[in-house]
């Protein structure tokens, strides 16, 4: 489910709409265009994009000007188009299991800024949301403060809370129907609600690590690619593909469950009710239990990587055997979906080729000899900004890798 949006559009909205984000994509792409430019780079006729660039100035998202005095040519000066930054904002949100990390951007697809901070698994949904007030709060009031991860931070101060058009938002686990017993599992019911209170404007809600695997396909390691396996090993394991050119949700959003694929059927309970799962062997908690009982002694996961980084041979051996595990399951994946490009995220990739080697090894072996050399295995680009980066590309809806999610559409009282 992605709240407030529909699924009913006509067939000459949908053209209309999709020459449109191919206008304001060759503008995000390319800078100031001018009519010829973009004619000739979107393939529309003369007519088709005067109408189209006609809507697009008229609802404030492009603006057309002509060159400084002293960058123009002989004769008339050619008016050019670009996007107007003033346009409006988008913020997204990424609620993860144990922290809260916005970013905001305005509809130039500029990084205004981006922030994080932790908190304690059990935190309430008000007291998050407070959180992620704060952290926009402080972005908009210029303080330094920036992705704990080093992330893209903007230029701060320059975004405007009373601005926002939308809020795309990332939580934990599969996104269900309203009311439904899933839904008050994972006490997300009342969430849209209480964001639409807080910032007054209307929030799209999907799964965090699909948003990552958006933001990484749109912004960062798998730009390049329109087939693309993403994984994230955190303190949970998911992911999320990009096929054929386009972000796969899943009946009932339930695509990209990667972490509960079984592993070893006699292995250990998983919170989702099955046994074995890779989660159980490879999110933070596990591993670093799977540690301890080979002999290790760092408390965290920071001591973990500290001691395979100084060789020891405890932490080595672990992340082989996680390396080969994930391994495994991506393989299984791989057969089914083809991607030509893996990107492995979260807090246990920090560990380097010391994992992503192993889980390459794994993967090559166990795939079909004829599928080895299509696929390529990268490190995450974007950090703990990815999932927030990821809700922004929700709202503005530029991609085409979101051909096929439905559009947002005004709310009442938003």
């Amino acid at each position: 489910m992605l709240s407030c949006m529909h699924e009913h559009d006509g067939p000459l909205t949908r053209l209309r709409r999709s020459h449109e984000q191919a206008v304001l994509e060759l503008l995000r792409k390319h800078g100031p265009l001018s009519r010829a430019e973009l004619g000739a780079r979107s393939g529309l006729s003369r007519t088709t994009l005067h109408d189209i660039v006609a809507g697009l100035v008229g609802n404030g998202s492009v603006v057309a000007g002509t060159p400084h005095v002293e960058v123009r040519k002989r004769g008339r000066p050619v008016e050019k188009l670009s996007l107007n930054p003033a346009a409006g904002e988008a913020v997204g949100i990424d609620f993860a299991r144990r922290a809260v990390h916005v970013a905001a951007v305005n509809f130039a697809h500029e990084v205004i800024g981006s922030a994080s901070e932790a908190h304690a698994a059990d935190l309430s949904w008000p007291e998050r949301i407070d959180i992620a007030g704060r952290l926009l709060a402080t972005l908009a009031t210029g303080s330094s403060v920036g992705s704990a991860d080093g992330g893209p931070r903007g230029a701060a101060g320059a975004l405007h809370l009373d601005a926002l058009s939308a809020i795309g938002v990332g939580v934990v686990g599969p996104i269900t129907e309203p009311g439904s017993e899933n839904a008050h599992a994972q006490g997300i019911d009342g969430l849209p609600d209480l964001l639409r209170k807080q910032f007054g404007v209307p929030v799209l809600l999907d799964n965090n690590t699909r948003l990552a695997a958006l933001a990484e396909a749109v912004w960062g390691a798998a730009a390049d690619s329109s087939d693309v396996l993403y994984l994230r090993l955190s303190h949970g394991v998911g992911g999320g593909l990009v096929v054929g050119g386009a972000l796969h949700r899943g009946r009932n959003g339930l695509s990209g469950e990667f972490g509960h694929i079984t592993v070893d059927p006699a292995g250990r309970p998983c919170d989702c009710g099955g046994t074995g799962c890779l989660e159980t062997r490879a999110s933070l908690d596990a591993v670093l239990y799977r540690y301890r009982e080979a002999g290790g002694r760092a408390d965290d996961l920071a001591g973990l990587l500290d001691a395979a980084a100084a060789g020891e041979s405890a932490a080595l051996g672990v992340l082989e055997r996680v390396g080969n595990d994930v391994g495994g399951v991506l393989a299984a994946v791989c057969h089914a979906v083809g991607p030509g490009v893996i990107v492995v995220g979260g807090e246990l990739a920090e560990a380097g080729p010391t994992l992503l080697e192993p889980i390459e090894r794994a993967l090559r072996q166990q795939l079909m000899p004829m599928a080895r050399q299509h696929v390529d295995v990268r490190h995450a680009t974007l950090g703990e900004a990815g999932s927030a980066l990821g809700g922004i590309a929700l709202v503005l809806h530029e991609s085409p890798l979101l051909s096929h999610y439905p559009r947002p559409v005004p709310e009442e009282n938003a």
